[in-house]
């Protein structure tokens, strides 16, 4: 339980397995103090805890499930303790004034099911369910994937309720979350399950490629967007193909010694968005590093942060392969989730194989899905889908308005700048028009390409 760093005694309480060091939990609670008078712009949040591997990204995932905006953070730890602070804002940029809000974030961060693996009945976020199958899926990304994926699924039966798609640097990982369409129970049939992973492995497979397409099939336990972080992190999506046209706009990572204090100082400024402090310190976490003092700062659409980390062993950064390696991982990390192309929002009545036909009407009209979101609730269906000509190219108004045309424009909101982007004057009339009764897609069929 007792690590020695350098000149410098640090206790790392191992919460998984010692049952002395959850009786010290247990007699040094974590508090949570939420302040709205502190500071005139943003609500602030107090966390002393024990410190444990991990318990930075806990307190973060809390917030950011949340769809809180972190604006500054201050993070420090002294011997076996910890104590951060976060300035939080709603999605409108007001303090969070809601009582259901701030009394959900108090008892679940000094809750021990948020710090306790052993107490845990799920990560938050994810909810374990015999009413799902969970679908992990990396391969080569490509214009058109995700609507053969879809396909595939849905000429098997397969009703899709939830999923995360991301891409970056030509890889792509998905978390899908699957029925049976008849049913609408968990898909359990081993024979059949084996017959998903194989057909999916093979769209996503690319020939030539070194790195195989991966598939599982399971309950998932683990938040959603920490395992696409390490889906991609395994298919070494890190490593760079190439040198994109937004080169420019890619953050700037620093990383170097701090020889007086013992730590690796790594220090990244990029353009600010929602989640970027998950990201990072999801990807610190799962390498193995420990942040022991930060800083977080955001103004005018740009993010700077700094971290004084060491491994998990006690040792700073030793070498430039390990230094290097950091680099490209945390510019990674930052940039599988940087919004890229148009987003669109689409809501609807659900159905099996509505979302293989959402996006084959994409692919139809030259569109690439850059990164998706996909749920369901009572019934309704609503997507958020990231999208690009396959050029690369903005999307132009012509083609959000033939999309339009074919799914009604009650169905299809386009998120950012929609001035550019008017609606038509009149609806094509019923809900989704020809294009729902499914005649344009019922001699398309992927079985042959896949087989």
């Amino acid at each position: 339980m007792m690590v020695m760093m350098g000149n410098f005694s640090e206790v790392v309480v191992d919460l998984d397995g010692d049952e002395y060091a959850k009786f010290i939990w247990r007699m040094n609670r974590p508090r949570v103090v939420i302040d709205n008078d502190a500071c005139e712009s943003a609500t602030v949040i107090r966390v002393d805890s024990v410190k444990k591997h991990g318990i930075l990204l806990e307190v973060i995932q809390v917030l950011t499930d949340l769809n809180l905006f972190i604006t500054k953070a201050y993070i420090s730890s002294d011997g076996s303790w910890f104590m951060d602070v976060f300035n939080v804002t709603d999605c409108d940029g007001n303090k969070v004034w809601d009582k259901e809000i701030t009394s959900y974030i108090q008892t679940t961060l000094e809750s021990d099911d948020c710090y306790l693996p052993s107490l845990r009945k799920s990560s938050v976020g994810v909810m374990p369910s015999k009413e799902h199958t969970s679908i992990e899926l990396t391969g080569t990304d490509r214009p058109g994937l995700l609507s053969e994926m879809c396909a595939v699924l849905a000429d098997l039966d397969c009703n899709v309720v939830k999923a995360e798609v991301w891409t970056h640097n030509a890889r792509a990982a998905a978390v899908v979350h699957v029925t049976d369409g008849p049913t609408g129970l968990a898909i359990e049939d081993p024979g059949r399950l084996a017959t998903i992973k194989e057909l999916l492995c093979n769209i996503l497979r690319a020939d030539g490629d070194y790195r195989a397409a991966k598939s599982a099939v399971g309950i998932g336990l683990m938040h959603t967007q920490r395992r696409l972080h390490q889906l991609m992190f395994d298919d070494r999506d890190y490593e760079r193909v190439g040198l994109g046209s937004d080169e420019r706009s890619r953050p700037e990572v620093t990383v170097m010694d701090c020889f007086e204090k013992d730590y690796t100082v790594a220090i990244l400024r990029s353009k600010d968005r929602p989640k970027l402090l998950f990201d990072t310190i999801c990807t610190l976490t799962d390498m193995q590093y420990v942040v022991f003092h930060g800083t977080v700062s955001t103004g005018r659409g740009d993010a700077y942060q700094e971290y004084y980390i060491r491994h998990v062993d006690g040792h700073p950064i030793s070498s430039e392969p390990e230094r290097e390696r950091v680099i490209q991982c945390l510019e990674a990390a930052i940039e599988r989730r940087a919004t890229e192309g148009l987003e669109l929002e689409l809501r609807t009545e659900d159905r099996v194989g509505l979302l293989s036909d959402i996006t084959r009407l994409f692919r139809e009209h030259g569109l690439s899905i850059r990164r998706a979101e996909i749920s369901t609730e009572g019934g309704k269906a609503v997507h958020s889908f990231y999208v690009s000509e396959m050029s690369g190219l903005p999307v132009e108004a012509a083609t959000i308005e033939s999309i339009r045309r074919q799914m009604g424009q009650t169905v299809l909101r386009v998120k950012q700048n929609p001035s550019c982007y008017p609606e038509p004057e009149s609806s094509t009339g019923s809900f989704f028009g020809s294009f729902f009764k499914g005649y344009l897609f019922q001699s398309f069929r992927l079985i042959r390409s896949y087989s």
